[in-house]
């Protein structure tokens, strides 16, 4: 086994390069399909919540507790497996974005669903005043003033999923950590444990960082907007 400060180790990652790279790039396709599937799945389920009709808001409690209560890895096996044995596979990529995103649709719900709660009544009034229906009324006047609460935590998201895409390794997926597995396990490329996790590491860190980043920098900057306008406002007053 070779270490960190092995300079062999660290010249048959270099010759490797490519299996992170490829690693790489399987995760950001996978995290794109899967939060475009999240998006889908979080607004649907968060407009139901949202939406005044009582068995609307029980289907979506029900699809948001059910998952988020269960962890990612054994919703993922047991769609994998389930659709292996029913004989209808879809292949690792496919199951895994699929899994992702019905995951993490169940969080970005919460979000839409907190965002469009923290507008007040009134709006919602001047909006039925004006005679919209329920998709004019979220898409003139309710999601434009909540999108300032939604994305901050969104960002998160995007972050979490891609981070997730690691659980594909208990399938045998080709995303970064399953590649990284498979080369310091391999019959030629094997031993170099430290130096590929560590740049498999430095790979995330380099993609969620910033993110990360520009998420908490949004987040200060509209509570220092939020703080700006009710002090203008007392000041008027």
């Amino acid at each position: 086994m070779e270490g960190l400060f092995s300079i062999a180790a660290w010249e048959k990652v270099w010759i490797y390069r490519s299996t992170f790279l490829l690693g790489l790039y399987n995760t950001g396709r996978m995290a794109l399909l899967a939060l475009l599937l999240s998006l889908l799945l979080g607004m649907l389920f968060g407009l139901m919540a949202t939406g005044g009709k009582k068995y609307l808001q029980g289907i979506s409690r029900v699809y948001v507790e059910l998952i988020q209560n269960t962890p990612l890895i054994l919703q993922l096996c047991f769609l994998y497996y389930a659709l292996a044995f029913s004989g209808k596979s879809l292949g690792i990529i496919v199951t895994g974005t699929i899994s992702l995103g019905i995951y993490h649709g169940a969080y970005v719900s919460e979000v839409i669903r907190a965002g469009i709660g923290s507008i007040s009544k009134g709006q919602f009034e001047a909006a039925d005043s004006q005679g919209f229906n329920y998709v004019e009324k979220m898409y003139y006047v309710i999601l434009p003033q909540s999108i300032k609460i939604i994305l901050p935590p969104m960002v998160n998201q995007v972050v979490n999923l891609i981070k997730n895409t690691s659980c594909l390794y208990i399938i045998g997926g080709a995303d970064l950590i399953s590649l990284t597995y498979s080369f310091v396990t391999g019959a030629t490329t094997g031993g170099a444990y430290a130096p590929a996790y560590l740049v498999s590491g430095l790979l995330f860190f380099v993609v969620c960082f910033p993110l990360s980043t520009l998420a908490g920098m949004w987040e200060d900057s509209l509570k220092k907007r939020d703080r700006r306008a009710a002090g203008g406002q007392k000041a008027i007053s």
